[in-house]
This record gives structure tokens, sequence and C-alpha cells, in this order.
């Protein structure tokens, strides 16, 4: 089968779904089309059921391309792995903090003492690094984030980069092999000593996302943003709690009384 001949891939089932389709037919360029079967899922936005109406959408060109970042790694072995959500370094058996000493195109960034350090991507900048505190990227901006897992200074924060070579992570504690994990699908070990490197592919990642679906709506589904609706939840609670004759009192009086207390 000619694999340039495909236009489109289907995933059904989540985030998670897509990662592995993406690791296992990396050579399958044809933009991914995520419909999700779970409850969680920002690369795979669909909802089962507008599955038709959705595929209907992209029959009638009503959607977009968008192109997402992939990083790539190798190991001082030679052995790599490409990312579309993040890699990760951990400390593994290890049971105390490891170190790893970070430069970014040749220049001393800092060394993160800490379970382990995570660099992902805009995509996966809604997974584990958020979890681990970091920030949301926009999907189509060109840069990675580092954000270490716990670490042993508080004001190692999260830091956002676009590096034009490389970003390379050595291995300096004297202690047990550390652990990398690429999109918790590849797997390395790396020893005392030892650089792993970390640079953004020239091939793209590439996801159909249909016209009445955008970002800001899916952050606020996903979690649970509900901004708007607490203010007024507490709008009529500080209401009801501490304005006398709350129902007699004219709206902008209300307003009034609320903000002055």
């Amino acid at each position: 089968m000619d694999l340039k001949k495909i236009d489109y891939s289907i995933s059904l089932g989540g985030d998670g779904t897509i990662l592995r389709l993406v690791h296992k037919h990396f050579d399958i360029e044809a933009p991914i089309l995520g419909v999700n079967l779970g409850g969680l899922g920002f690369m795979a936005d669909i909802p089962v059921t507008e599955i038709f109406q959705s595929l209907q959408e992209v029959i009638d060109n009503k959607y977009t391309i968008q192109d997402r970042l992939i990083m790539q790694g190798e190991t001082i072995k030679h052995e790599r792995c490409i990312a579309v959500n993040e890699i990760t370094f951990y400390r593994a058996k290890n049971p105390h903090l490891i170190d790893l000493s970070v430069h970014v195109d040749g220049i001393y960034l800092d060394t993160f003492s800490a379970d382990g350090v995570i660099v992902a991507t805009p995509c996966g900048s809604t997974a584990y690094s958020l979890a681990a505190g970091g920030p949301i990227l926009f999907p189509d901006l060109d840069a990675v984030v580092i954000t270490p897992i716990c670490p042993h200074t508080i004001s190692n924060r999260p830091i956002v980069l676009k590096p034009k070579k490389d970003i390379q992570f050595q291995y300096i504690s004297e202690h047990a092999p550390a652990e990398i994990t690429s999109d918790g699908i590849a797997n390395f070990q790396i020893n005392t000593g030892e650089v792993f490197h970390i640079s953004l592919s020239d091939r793209k990642f590439r996801l159909v996302k249909l016209f009445h679906h955008d970002y800001f709506s899916t952050l606020r589904s996903k979690l649970g943003w509900r901004g708007k609706l607490k203010s007024l939840l507490r709008f009529f609670l500080i209401s009801i709690l501490y304005i006398p004759n709350f129902g007699q009192i004219s709206a902008s009086n209300l307003y009034t009384n609320i903000y002055n207390k």
C-alpha cells in the first residue's frame, strides 16, 4: 500500500491511542482525526456522539490541519526516539534525588536536583508537565517547556525554550542508572556521565481540527474551568449571607454592597 495515498488517519480512543499510533506508524504522514472514547483528551477532542457529524464536516472540508511539534532524542549509544508529548528523565530505582546538568545550544542552563525532569512539547504541556506544575503552551508554538519534578530547590521553576540546535542532559549523579521515557512508550537507561540530546524534529505531527472545535473550549471542558459560574455562585452566596433584606435591594445598590464586603 502506498502510504502517501492515505488522506486521513482516524484514531478511536484517547490521546494515548494517538501517541501509540504515531510511534508505531511514524512513516504515515496523513493527518489524524481523534475521536475520544474516554473522558480526558486534548488531541482526541471529538466526542463519540459527534463522530458522524464530524466525518461529514471532514468530507465538506470544514476543518483545518494543525502542525504540532515533534521532539527527537538520542542517547550516547545512538539509540533514538521521537516524542509528541514529552521526554521524561526519572530517578527510577534511586531512592533519592538525581542531578541533571542541562545545556541549551551549548550554553549551560542549570543543574536540576529533583525526582526528574520533563521536557514537553505544546501538546505535552497539558499532560505530565501540567501535573508537575508546568504552564500550558498554545499548540502551534515552536517551543518546549522544561519542568522539574519535585525539585530540591523551590526556585527551580519551569522554563519555556526554543532551542536552535539541541538541549543536552547529562546525568551526573553517582547512583544507579536513571530512566528516560518518551511519551510513556520508548524507554532507555542513562548512566553516570552520559549525555542525552533532545532536538526539534523537521517532521510535524498533523491533527485534523474541525471549525466548530476551538482550543480554549477544549481547555475549559477538560480542565473543568468554571470561572463564570463560580463568580455567579459567589455573588449570590455573599448576597444571601451578608446583605440584610437581600430581596428588597435594587440591582445597582446590590453590586455596591457586595464589593464593599
